[in-house]
C-alpha cells in the first residue's frame, strides 16, 4: 500500500497533468475555430469545381477526354496519399486514417496490385512504416507550417501529377478525415486520379446548357491539374479542423479523467492519514496504560 508521501506526490503529479491538458484543450479550441472557418470556406469552391467538371465531362459526348479524366485504362498500380497530423494527443484521429489506408493497401496487395504510399504527416508515417516500409516512397513534413495554405498542397499535387505523367501509377487515392463536428470526424478515401466525376442520375437534366469556348477537352486539360491541387488543399484543411476537434475532445476527456483520479487519490490519502493518526493514538494510549 502506498504511503502518504507517495500519494501526495501522485496527487501533485496528476494535478500538474490536469493543468496541461486543460491548457491544451483551450489552445485546440482557439485553433479549431480558425481551422473550421478555413475548411468551410474551401468547400463551396471545391464543390463548384466538381460541378464544372461534371458539366464539361457530360459535354464530351463520347469523345476521348484527357488522361487525368479517363485514366490510362489500367488499375494495376496504386498511389495512396495518407494525410495525417504532425503531432499526437488527439485521440484516434491519426490511427483511424492510417488504419483505413493500411486496410486499402492490404486489400490491393492481396489482389496482386502494386502499391506506393506517400505519407503527409509524421504520425501516418510512424504508423505505417513498420508494415509498409517497402511501399512508402516519401514523407511530407508540414510541421513548419503554422497555418495550412495552398502552397502546402501544391507540391503534393505537383508530385502526384508528375508521377502519373511518368507512368509510375494508374490510380491515386487520398486518405483524410472530413470534419463534421468536434465529436465526429469521418475518415474519407477520395480518388484523385483519374478524377472521380459523379454521374448524373437517369433523366436528370442540367438547368442551364452552356456553350464552351474553347472546346471541353482543352478546358478540362487545364482544369483537371488545378482540381487535383484544390482537392488536396481541401483535404488538408479538413484534416486540420478534424485534428483540432479530436485534440479538443481528447484533452477534455483527459482533464475530466484527471479530476476523477485526483478525487480518488485524495480520498485514499485522507483514509491513509486517518489510519496513521489512529494508529499513533493507539500506540500512545497503550504506552500510557503500560506505565
Amino acid at each position: 500500500m502506498a504511503n502518504l508521501k507517495e500519494l501526495k506526490n501522485r496527487i501533485t503529479s496528476v494535478t500538474s497533468t490536469q493543468k496541461i491538458t486543460k491548457a491544451m484543450k483551450m489552445v485546440a479550441a482557439a485553433k479549431l475555430r480558425h481551422a473550421e472557418e478555413a475548411a468551410n470556406a474551401a468547400r463551396p469552391y471545391a464543390e463548384r469545381m466538381e460541378g464544372m467538371m461534371v458539366s464539361l465531362a457530360a459535354g464530351l459526348e463520347g469523345r476521348e477526354g484527357p488522361r487525368l479524366l479517363q485514366g490510362n485504362g489500367s488499375d494495376q498500380r496504386h498511389l495512396l496519399i495518407v494525410a495525417t497530423g504532425e503531432r499526437g494527443l488527439c485521440g484516434g484521429f491519426n490511427s483511424s486514417i492510417a488504419k483505413a489506408a493500411a486496410q486499402k493497401a492490404d486489400r490491393l496487395i492481396a489482389e496482386g496490385k502494386d502499391v506506393k504510399i506517400l505519407c503527409v504527416g509524421k504520425k501516418g508515417h510512424d504508423a505505417l512504416k513498420r508494415r509498409f516500409k517497402n511501399q512508402i516512397i516519401d514523407m511530407v513534413d508540414l510541421s513548419g507550417s503554422r497555418k495550412i495554405s495552398f502552397a502546402d498542397a501544391q507540391p503534393i499535387a505537383t508530385r502526384a501529377l508528375s508521377m502519373f505523367d511518368n507512368d509510375e501509377f494508374d490510380v491515386c487515392t487520398i486518405f483524410y478525415a472530413k470534419f463534421v463536428s468536434v465529436l465526429t470526424q469521418e475518415v474519407t478515401a477520395q480518388q484523385l486520379i483519374p478524377a472521380s466525376i459523379p454521374e448524373k442520375a437517369e433523366g436528370e437534366e442540367s438547368e442551364i446548357d452552356y456553350d464552351y469556348e474553347p472546346e471541353e477537352e482543352e478546358i478540362l486539360a487545364d482544369l483537371l491539374p488545378r482540381n487535383i491541387s484544390v482537392q488536396v488543399y481541401k483535404a488538408l484543411l479538413e484534416n486540420s479542423a478534424s485534428e483540432q476537434g479530436a485534440r479538443m475532445s481528447a484533452m477534455d476527456n483527459a482533464t475530466r479523467n484527471a479530476g476523477d483520479m485526483i478525487e480518488k487519490l485524495t480520498l485514499q490519502y485522507n483514509r491513509e492519514r486517518q489510519a496513521a493518526i489512529t494508529s499513533e493514538l493507539i500506540e500512545i494510549i497503550s504506552g500510557a496504560e503500560a506505565l
